[in-house]
């Protein structure tokens, strides 16, 4: 956290510096926010939470049902245990995936705000202390996201067939700021 900090105000200093006589304009956006608020966020949600209830409802097993699968199937119980574990897996990547796609897009929809807005930078807003609400755009971020309509992770990659560097250099990486260490972003 101090790390974060430090870094956001050595960014905030530099970009003071570089415009010590124009007009130094910052915004900020909740990503977190914008990733759970916007309709593809909402989705994957909805369609992850789904995929969660339908492999708990198949553990949920009377103790003389199960019993009587392990005496006559013991066999297939393994095979059934294994392909829910494998499942369950890859549950959990699927999200990561859809999750860092979206964070992608939302990055993308941020620059484009930015810029067009004349913004000298738009920051996170976990690495904030404190901003005015008036310099928050992350409204702005979600409703511009949900006009465009489109495919989660369509956008992050224009911007790195445009841009060549903007995207994680693997499909894998997660966000950053809430998806790490395997915790998927969009529950929380």
């Amino acid at each position: 956290m101090r790390h974060r900090l430090t870094i956001a105000a050595l960014l905030l200093g530099m970009a003071a510096a570089a415009t010590a006589h124009a007009d130094l304009r910052i915004a900020y956006v909740d990503v977190q926010r914008a990733l759970n608020e916007c309709r593809a966020g909402k989705e994957a949600k909805t369609q992850f939470r789904g995929r969660i209830e339908l492999e708990q409802k198949g553990s949920l097993m009377q103790p003389d049902q199960r019993q009587n699968l392990e005496d006559d199937y013991g066999k297939k119980l393994r095979h059934f245990q294994d392909d829910y574990k494998n499942s369950r897996d890859e549950l959990q990547e699927k999200d990561n995936q859809v999750t860092g796609a979206i964070v992608r897009d939302l990055a993308t929809v941020v620059r484009e705000i930015g810029a067009k807005s004349g913004y000298t930078m738009v920051m996170e807003k976990s690495t904030l202390l404190w901003a005015i609400p008036s310099t928050d755009i992350t409204d702005q971020v979600i409703r511009a996201y949900d006009a465009m309509n489109v495919r989660p992770g369509s956008l992050g990659e224009e911007a790195a067939r445009d841009a060549g560097s903007f995207a994680p250099a693997t499909a894998s990486e997660e966000p950053r700021g809430g998806g790490a260490r395997g915790r998927s972003t969009i529950l929380k």
